[in-house]
C-alpha cells in the first residue's frame, strides 16, 4: 500500500507543479531549478520513474515465477510502451496536430522509453547484472557529457547552449523540441540514458521489498541505502553538477536516494505501523496515474485555449489571496478536480492498466 500511496502523492505533486494559475507568480519550490541544483519540483519526475521500476519488479518477478514466457512478457512491454508514447504525442499536439512542429520527446514519451529499455534489462539479467547496467549507464553518460567535444563549444561544457546532450537533440530533433527552449529538450535523447538508471534503481528497491526479511529491516535498508545514495550524489555534484534539465548522473543517483528515503517513510507509516486510513486518498490517486496525467494535460490545454484559466484566475482566485497564493489555490483546485475524477473511477472500479 505504501508504494500505491507514494505513487499517488507523486502524480498529485506533478499536477500541482504543472498547473499554476499564473506562471509569473509561483513559489520557488514549485518551479524547476533554472539550471544546476534542484527544487521540490525537480524531485517529481525521477520519483515517478523510480516508482515504475519498483512496480515493474513486483509485476515481472511474479509472472516469471508463475512460468510466463519472457518473450511474451517483453511483447506486452513493447505494446504498453508504444501506447504510452502515443499518448504523449497525442497530448503534445492536442488539439491541433502540426506534424512539422509537434514535440516528439516529453514526460510520457520518456516514461515509455525508459520502461521499454529497463524492462529489457530486467528480463535478461539478475540483480548483479542490473547493478552493472546502472553503473554503465551513469558512467557512460558522464563520459559522453564531459569528454566528447561539441562543435563550437568543446568538451565538458555544461551550459544550456553548449553541452553534448543539447547538441544531439539539435541534430536529430530540430523543430520538434520543447517550445520554451527550442534548441534542446529536457526529455531529450542522450539524457534518457541516466533516466533508465533511475528506473533501475527503483527495480533494486523492488527486489528488497520482495525479499523475505522483516518489515522493519526493509524500512531500515530503504533509509540507509537512500542516505548513502544521497551522499554519493552530493559528492558527485562537485564534479558533475546535479541538474534535472540534462539529468546528470549525480542527479540520477541523488534522486534515487531521496526516493528510497521517501518510500521508506511511507513504508514505515503504512506497512510497518499500519497507519493506513489517512493515506487512502493518495492510494486512489495513484491507481490511474497515467490516465489522470493525460486528463490533466488535456484540461490545462483546453483552459488555456478557451481563456477559462485566465478568467478563473481573474474572477475567482485573485480576489481571494495575494498573487502567489492565488496561483497556488488555482493549482490546488486543479489537483482536487482531477482527484475527484480519480475517486469516480475508483468508485466504479475502473482501472486503466496502460
Amino acid at each position: 500500500m505504501s508504494l500505491d500511496a507514494f505513487r499517488g502523492a507523486t502524480i498529485a505533486s506533478m499536477l500541482l507543479v504543472n498547473n499554476p494559475g499564473d506562471w509569473s507568480n509561483v513559489y520557488p519550490p514549485l518551479l524547476h531549478a533554472e539550471w544546476n541544483g534542484w527544487t521540490f519540483t525537480d524531485t517529481v519526475f525521477p520519483f515517478f520513474l523510480w516508482i515504475v521500476g519498483v512496480a515493474m519488479t513486483f509485476s515481472f518477478a511474479r509472472r516469471v515465477e508463475q512460468g510466463d514466457d519472457r518473450g511474451k512478457l517483453f511483447l506486452h512491454v513493447l505494446r504498453r510502451s508504444a501506447l504510452i508514447f502515443a499518448l504523449g504525442l497525442l497530448l503534445a499536439g492536442f488539439p491541433h496536430y502540426d506534424l512539422s512542429r509537434i514535440r516528439i520527446p516529453g514526460v510520457l514519451q520518456r516514461i515509455a522509453v525508459c520502461y521499454l529499455i529497463g524492462s529489457a534489462i530486467f528480463l535478461t539479467t539478475r540483480i548483479r547484472g542490473q547493478v552493472i547496467w546502472i553503473i554503465g549507464l551513469l558512467a557512460g553518460y558522464w563520459a559522453l557529457m564531459t569528454l566528447v567535444p561539441v562543435p563550437g563549444c568543446g568538451a565538458g561544457v555544461l551550459t544550456p547552449a553548449c553541452n553534448f546532450s543539447a547538441w544531439v537533440d539539435w541534430q536529430v530533433l530540430a523543430g520538434h523540441m520543447y517550445s520554451k527552449t527550442k534548441t534542446w529538450d529536457p526529455e531529450g535523447i542522450v539524457s534518457t540514458l541516466p533516466s533508465v538508471a533511475t528506473l533501475l534503481f527503483g527495480a533494486l528497491a523492488g527486489h528488497l521489498l520482495r525479499s523475505k526479511v522483516g518489515l522493519e529491516v526493509k524500512a531500515g535498508w530503504l533509509f540507509s541505502a537512500g542516505a548513502l545514495l544521497m551522499g554519493a550524489g552530493t559528492l558527485m555534484d562537485y564534479a558533475l553538477p546535479i541538474n534535472k534539465n540534462i539529468w546528470t548522473s549525480s542527479y540520477s543517483v541523488f534522486m534515487a536516494g531521496l526516493a528510497a528515503v521517501a518510500l521508506g517513510v511511507w513504508y514505515w507509516l503504512l506497512d510497518v505501523q499500519g497507519w493506513r486510513r489517512w493515506a487512502r486518498p493518495f492510494v486512489i490517486y495513484g491507481m490511474n496515474a497515467i490516465v489522470l496525467y493525460v486528463c490533466s494535460g488535456a484540461l490545462a490545454r483546453f483552459m488555456g485555449m478557451t481563456g477559462t484559466g485566465a478568467w478563473l484566475m481573474e474572477h475567482v482566485f485573485s480576489p481571494l489571496a495575494s498573487p502567489k497564493n492565488a496561483s497556488l489555490l488555482f493549482a490546488l483546485t486543479h489537483v482536487a478536480v482531477i482527484g475527484l475524477a480519480a475517486w469516480m473511477l475508483h468508485a466504479r472500479r475502473w482501472y486503466v492498466r496502460l
